[in-house]
């Protein structure tokens, strides 16, 4: 094996770590995005019924 080789073989495992930690990040951040909406989504609903509940009994 030539030490050409060996720096391919080590430039394509650090690539599919380096590849893998990005990913991973990405991932979490769609996560991330998609449950926020969904907090905002029920946050609303939950709002919309309070004000529902209140304006009911005051009148």
């Amino acid at each position: 094996m030539t030490k050409n080789s060996l720096w391919t073989i080590v430039g394509v495992v650090l690539a599919v770590i380096i590849a893998w930690w990005i990913v991973s990040a990405l991932f979490s951040l769609l996560w991330f995005i998609a449950k926020l909406a969904i907090v905002l989504v029920v946050a609303v609903v939950v709002f919309l019924v309070l004000r529902g509940l209140f304006t009911s009994k005051a009148d």
